[in-house]
């Protein structure tokens, strides 16, 4: 009997790579952290400031004090536990934005489009199959024109077999 030879790690691994989807899953997230730049900076430049015109400049600052007295030097507690709610916020502000344009200019179209382009198939087999089924019912009436010629054909007599006699009249 002849041995079914397993692939080889390497050609497993090889396979794996040269398949469309991680090709397409790595231009995927290289594209989502250039959006994801983006984003952040509209955030930082646009939003902040924004919801900052009610209070401090940057979200980032915006905190509580769990523990009294709150004092925070260079970026870290040096007495209190500070709740620091404002990168919280900002970072929700990030993600719902990204997830409203991914939503709104990706999804949306996409999903628009896919349907179209599942109705217009619909629509073009819909129409083959009525056109699949006038050629059967033309098939059918040839097939039925074809018998009655046979059986009413001049000079000849049909017989109930289909057969018939020729020279016309059975004497």
């Amino acid at each position: 009997m002849s041995e079914k030879k397993e692939p080889s790690v390497w050609q497993g691994f090889k396979a794996f790579l040269t398949r469309g989807n991680v090709v397409d899953l790595a231009v995927a997230v290289v594209i989502g952290a250039a959006f994801t730049s983006v984003v952040n900076s509209v955030v930082k430049g646009v939003i902040n400031p924004l919801v900052g015109a009610f209070g401090t400049k940057d979200l980032d600052h915006y905190s509580s004090c769990l523990k009294d007295p709150c004092v925070v030097k260079n970026g870290e507690a040096v007495s209190g536990i500070p709740i620091m709610w404002g990168s919280v916020l900002s970072a929700t502000l990030s993600f719902l934005i990204t997830a409203a344009v991914v939503y709104f200019l990706m999804v949306l179209p996409m999903s628009k489009y896919l349907a179209k382009q599942t109705a217009r198939q619909a629509a073009k087999e819909g129409t083959q199959e009525v056109i699949e089924v006038t050629e059967l019912e033309v098939l059918k009436e040839i097939r039925d024109a074809l018998v009655a010629q046979r059986g009413a054909s001049p000079g000849g007599t049909a017989q109930p077999g289909g057969t018939e006699q020729p020279g016309g009249d059975a004497r």
